[in-house]
């Protein structure tokens, strides 16, 4: 499936990145967790599918509930305590929710950082980045590109390997360890030959001169700008309720928030309207394609 939100300009999924993942990391207030987390949940769904689903239940769950049980297990600060442990310390309800809270900020974070891996492709930090900062550019291209380039190399080199009977899976211990290595030493090989390959190819092109041109798909449109109206409008309103003290909430000693107000509220449901973006312009997307089929 066609992700919708990916068609928008490079500077507006930049922003969008940029402002999610900051608020991921800036709010530890449940509501504004959970609204982050279902978004980031939906949209890595949108974009990876059913691999999504099976990478968040197989890894990010079992972090999270490691992350939240180990934090009281080391901190034990808080004025509520649940039950003593066998060495003598407490467990507290303050230090046990807390870790949840980090776990859940930990994990959103990941989910959101693999759907910017997706979206935010080698050509749009190029686009964005090559004329201000040329050489960081290429950089972050050439490392976004190269987990799944050496993920597939990897197989590549697997596969040559097990033909002639040298896999990391074939043999006694010994062996298996001693073609693994020789397996990372040809992968090794392959990457730094390739970085070197790429440099020379973009300096061949002048990249990074001054007064270079380049050519670029991308456009500034109505719909561009239609979504940075909306999206600042929904920052706003998110920066307004955080002024007023929605979001806050403190731990320790013990457990303490605000009280839900009006401003609340609408703070909660443009942050809810802001993680689930790019959701639901896949939502209007389809909805549109479906009446257009509809009156054909």
């Amino acid at each position: 499936m066609r992700d919708a939100f990916s068609s928008f300009h490079p500077l507006v999924i930049l922003v969008y990145f940029i402002v999610v993942l900051g608020c991921g990391m800036a709010f530890l207030h449940p509501v504004m967790q959970a609204i982050s987390l279902v978004g980031a949940a939906s949209y890595s769904a949108l974009l990876k599918g059913r691999k999504a689903l099976e990478f968040n239940l197989t890894y990010m769950l079992p972090l999270l509930v490691l992350i939240a049980v180990c934090n009281p297990l080391f901190s034990h600060a808080g004025a509520t305590i649940l039950f003593y442990l066998d060495n003598g310390n407490p467990v507290t309800l303050e230090s046990l929710l807390y870790g949840i809270a980090s776990a859940c900020m930990f994990v959103t974070i990941l989910i959101w950082f693999s759907c910017f891996h997706v979206v935010m492709t080698s050509d749009k930090i190029i686009y964005l980045f090559g004329n201000m900062m040329p050489s960081l550019s290429l950089l972050l291209s050439m490392t976004l590109r190269f987990v799944p380039r050496y993920t597939a190399q990897l197989k590549v080199v697997s596969n040559a390997q097990r033909c002639i009977g040298r896999d990391a899976s074939q043999g006694n211990a010994m062996k298996r360890a001693r073609h693994g290595l020789r397996i990372v030493s040809i992968l090794t090989t392959w990457a730094l030959e390739n970085a070197i390959e790429t440099a020379d190819s973009m300096r061949s092109r002048g990249y990074g001169l001054p007064g270079r041109t380049s050519f670029s798909l991308f456009r500034f449109d109505r719909r561009d700008r239609a979504a940075s109206l909306l999206l600042v409008l929904l920052i706003a309103a998110v920066g307004a309720s955080v002024v007023a003290g929605q979001h806050t909430i403190r731990f320790f000693p013990s457990i303490q928030f605000n009280d839900a107000t009006p401003v609340g509220v609408i703070g909660y449901s443009a942050y809810g309207i802001l993680c689930l973006f790019p959701a639901l312009v896949q939502i209007v997307e389809e909805m549109k394609w479906k009446s257009i089929a509809s009156k054909t």
